[in-house]
């Protein structure tokens, strides 16, 4: 036993590793947006003709090119014994780095959308959601390099097994009642949305009919009411007696815990994205939205519509966090 567990890699061997093998991920993918932006691109890969948005061009080669180099000196053997202003520095051009890498990818939530559920006439551009993905790929491996940097040089003692410092909170043992306001924030956030929707006529919609919109409708109810309920509420952790052959017994972990966290991120970086677009619009003077394709929607559904959706993904990411803390299993070393 002590063998096998003397076989294992470590958290801070691990944490070490991580930069690394996130710099040989960024340093490829600099290298091809270098390539594309030299004249070389495809064209048609996504529905707004680039594949990434914010940052085009050459402007995603030099956010790569930035990433690598805080890649590089997180992965460099003193970067732990750096003094704190310097350390701090570091890991705030990790972390902001790696927030424009999966704010450029943006548009990845309509390919998923759009390659579960084809019916619904978004349209998918294999190239571009491939370089979406791996934009919004560098992005998590730099966050994930800078957390783990972050968890490194913090002072005090560490567990060795978990890697978690002595002042880390240990698993909650009850449910918060911020995490509940959070987890109501995105049913009303989903809700509203519809009511949005209600008030401009369901017709008005880019999206096709058949299967595809049936299917989408009802994992869009489930996504927004039922989702952020469980991950707060108790059948969130033990199904219900009521449900056959699996009463009173454990949820799986993974099935609240991802598809919160997947939804959650994408709906934060998408529509914050959005948000952000059309207030500069907006200040500029411009119609954020105007009517184009046969779809001539009023300027007002869109200040309702895209808040809601934010706030529905704001309100899910904080209810999934405390999940995550409520149903982590403690360290056998530290308890934590």
């Amino acid at each position: 036993m002590a063998t096998t567990l003397s076989r294992r890699v470590s958290p801070h061997a691990l944490g070490r590793r991580l930069p690394a093998a996130a710099l040989a991920w960024v340093a490829a993918y600099g290298a091809l947006r270098a390539y594309w932006a030299s004249g070389h691109q495809p064209h048609d890969m996504s529905p707004i003709g680039t594949d990434l948005v914010v940052f085009t061009g050459w402007g995603g080669a030099a956010l790569c090119g930035a990433a690598a180099l805080a890649l590089a000196a997180l992965a460099h053997p003193r970067a732990d014994r750096l003094a704190r202003a310097p350390r701090t520095a570091l890991a705030a051009a990790a972390w902001a780095a790696a927030a424009c890498l999966v704010a450029s990818g943006a548009m990845l939530l309509l390919d998923v959308v759009g390659a579960v559920l084809p019916g619904l006439g978004l349209g998918l551009y294999p190239l571009g959601a491939l370089s979406r993905a791996a934009a919004v790929a560098a992005g998590t491996m730099t966050a994930l390099s800078a957390r783990a940097y972050t968890a490194r040089a913090r002072p005090g003692p560490a567990c060795a097994a978990c890697a978690r410092p002595a002042t880390a909170p240990g698993p909650l043992a009850r449910t918060p009642a911020r995490a509940y306001a959070a987890a109501y924030l995105a049913v009303a956030g989903c809700l509203t949305r519809i009511a949005a929707q209600a008030a401009v006529g369901f017709e008005e919609s880019p999206l096709s009919g058949g299967t595809s919109a049936v299917l989408f409708e009802a994992g869009f109810v489930l996504g927004g009411c039922l989702l952020p309920l469980a991950l707060v509420h108790s059948f969130g952790r033990t199904w219900p007696r009521w449900v056959p052959g699996l009463g009173r017994r454990g949820v799986p972990r993974r099935l609240v815990l991802w598809p919160g966290a997947a939804i959650s991120g994408g709906l934060v970086v998408y529509f914050g994205l959005m948000l952000l677009q059309m207030s500069w619009e907006r200040l500029h003077g411009r119609n954020p939205f105007p009517p184009e394709g046969g779809l001539d929607l009023p300027e007002a559904f869109f200040w309702v519509a895209v808040p809601a959706y934010f706030a529905w993904g704001a309100g899910m990411a904080a209810a999934a966090r405390a999940y995550a803390r409520r149903t982590r299993t403690p360290c056998p070393s530290c308890r934590r």
